[in-house]
């Protein structure tokens, strides 16, 4: 699948790849400020931003889409920042290509599983997917009304406002979802997988784990499995922020990013 980029800079190739409901566009300000010493790429994953939409969605396929990127653009080896999702894209890409990769930095997610019935994670994205794919945007005439409706559903004003930026309006003035959000809603089980405990040891390059100090998705005992999986991974906590930590905290994010892979 040829996705969509954008590129900033020149140096060693550094790609960022967003999280649910993401797009490259979130990350402009950061791949500017990372572009003053690599060559950045952001990237929109499959049924994301302006890149292809397709039924499927799950790890085995966005871990393929990221190789067939690097190929057709000769990036044979890159720094790789993936961010919820995107970290987990990151990681199961790791997983079959460490030879590609010569950072792993991993924004607020663990390689467990979210699948849990009673997982906060899964009940959170639950809700906004029912939200986002119930909203008949027929009589829509501004985003402001999105962001109304959405609200009766899905309290919390920061996501609302990051979900906003996935509305589109055409030619014709008519609003719509940029995700494909009946994907999204189909394959969210696959999207909330991990991986597999067993898995063997990664140990070919240097890992960062970014922890949100507000943020749920990485627990204690899910800093026992990063340790299992990648053991000489270094994890850290940005302080006052949530999930969305490179938004809360821009300048500590990248002050970290930079510390981590220029020392």
């Amino acid at each position: 699948m040829e996705l969509f980029f954008r590129k900033y800079g020149q140096g060693p190739p550094l790609i960022i790849i967003h999280g649910l409901y993401g797009s490259s566009d979130n990350w402009v300000s950061i791949g500017r400020k990372l572009a003053e010493n690599f060559e950045v790429y952001l990237v929109d994953q499959r049924n994301h931003g302006r890149s292809p939409h397709s039924p499927h969605h799950n790890y085995q396929l966005l871990k393929e889409d990221l190789h067939e990127f690097m190929d057709v653009n000769s990036i044979k080896k890159a720094i790789i920042i993936g961010h919820s999702m995107g970290g987990k894209t990151a990681m199961f890409f790791a997983v079959d290509y460490p030879e590609r990769v010569s950072h792993l930095i991993v924004a607020d997610i663990s390689p467990r599983s979210y699948n849990d019935t009673n997982s906060e994670q899964l009940l959170s994205h639950s809700n906004i997917i029912r939200a986002m794919y119930n909203l008949d945007f027929y009589s829509i005439q501004s985003r402001d009304e999105v962001g109304e409706i959405l609200a009766k559903d899905i309290l919390n004003a920061r996501v609302r406002q990051f979900l906003l930026k996935n509305v589109k309006r055409s030619k014709n003035n008519e609003y719509n979802w940029m995700l494909n959000i009946k994907a999204i809603r189909n394959e969210l089980p696959n999207i909330l997988e991990g991986l597999n405990e067993d898995q063997e040891q990664i140990t070919g390059f240097p890992v960062l784990f970014l922890k949100g100090e507000k943020s749920e998705y990485i627990s204690e005992k899910d800093q026992k499995f990063i340790s299992k999986i990648f053991p000489y991974a270094d994890i850290e906590t940005i302080p006052n922020a949530g999930h969305w930590l490179h938004a809360e905290q821009p300048e500590l994010f990248l002050e970290k990013i930079e510390d981590f892979i220029l020392q």
